[in-house]
């Protein structure tokens, strides 16, 4: 799901997981973090949301320091806060509690000059899941290829 204004994107996340819901959420940053970010230094691959005393923390953030700030000695991994309202908190952590629910980063954009992760509540696939998955783009694209073929005739 390519998509024009996203500066980083988990494209690992919709193989590996079912996406139930989506939610935009502002990221708390810390001085150059955000010249990163726009030069497309990040990478959310292994990322994940925990709650920690009612506050939504992301982890395996990885911001990669920005060249030509002064050494201020930011962690690049350190968990940064994500801003949400209170009732989407609530919510969510209702739905973590669940039996194999997560909440995972999906993307982080630029709105309005602000920075934001689209982060998403799913459920983890198992091995199964992801082999039908592979059956059906294969499949898909054996029908794309013919029907190409074709068109040219």
């Amino acid at each position: 799901m390519p998509d024009n204004n996203a500066i980083v994107t988990n494209r690992q996340a919709y193989r590996d997981y079912f996406i139930l819901e989506t939610f935009e959420a502002g990221i708390a940053l810390k001085g150059s973090e955000i010249k990163s970010i726009r030069n497309r230094r990040a990478n959310i691959k292994d990322g994940f949301a925990k709650v920690e005393k009612g506050e939504f923390f992301l982890y395996n953030l990885h911001i990669n320091p920005y060249e030509f700030a002064r050494r201020d000695e930011i962690d690049p991994k350190r968990p940064r806060k994500l801003l949400l309202k209170k009732s989407q908190i609530k919510y969510l952590f209702a739905k973590m509690s669940e039996k194999g629910l997560t909440v995972i980063p999906l993307k982080i954009y630029l709105k309005r000059s602000f920075a934001k992760v689209q982060i998403a509540l799913a459920k983890g696939k198992k091995f199964y899941d992801k082999r039908e998955a592979v059956k059906r783009k294969e499949a898909k694209r054996d029908i794309d290829r013919a029907l190409s073929g074709k068109r040219k005739r």
